[in-house]
């Protein structure tokens, strides 16, 4: 057994998932702050030095999981793990985040795709020659991941 508990909670003006962007790439702009417990604010030295970090979070509103699903982004089924649906044996989701300012126990970021009110479980470093592999393969995603701007998220995964 894995137990976690959060760090924090993320605020952000999406209050529903439904009509919400499904990346980040389709946040752009948006405004949210990462509000880490008081006794962790301490973690947070030197997080304001760099321009992106990496947030993991628990989908607290996802109940159960299907191991194939139709993903917003296709019209075709495929494994869960080669999505990033939110309903998922472990719901665990992740974004990357633009780092605005650091005010005492609160991350104020941009670009954020996370419903408000979600679980925060941990901030890290975006560093691209850590983060960035030189080659990637994009599978399915090839071509549907140019829709990512514009998808927002339907009832497929109440």
């Amino acid at each position: 057994m894995i137990q976690m508990n959060p760090i924090g909670t993320i605020h952000t003006p999406f209050k529903e998932t439904q009509g919400m962007p499904i990346q980040p790439a389709g946040a752009r702009g948006v405004e949210g702050a990462l509000e880490v417990l008081p006794e962790l604010a301490e973690g947070l030295k030197d997080v304001d030095g760099f321009s992106h970090v990496i947030i993991l979070y628990h989908f607290h509103q996802s109940n159960g999981y299907n191991l194939r699903v139709t993903p917003f982004l296709d019209k075709e089924e495929r494994g869960v793990f080669s999505t990033r649906a939110p309903k998922r044996p472990n719901p665990i989701g992740l974004s990357v985040v633009e780092v605005v300012k650091v005010e005492g126990n609160i991350v104020h970021v941009k670009n954020i795709d996370v419903l408000d009110g979600t679980p925060l479980l941990d901030i890290k470093p975006y560093v691209p020659k850590f983060d960035t592999p030189e080659f990637s393969r994009t599978g399915w995603l090839e071509e549907a991941q140019k829709n990512a701007r514009k998808t927002r998220a339907d009832e497929r995964f109440k």
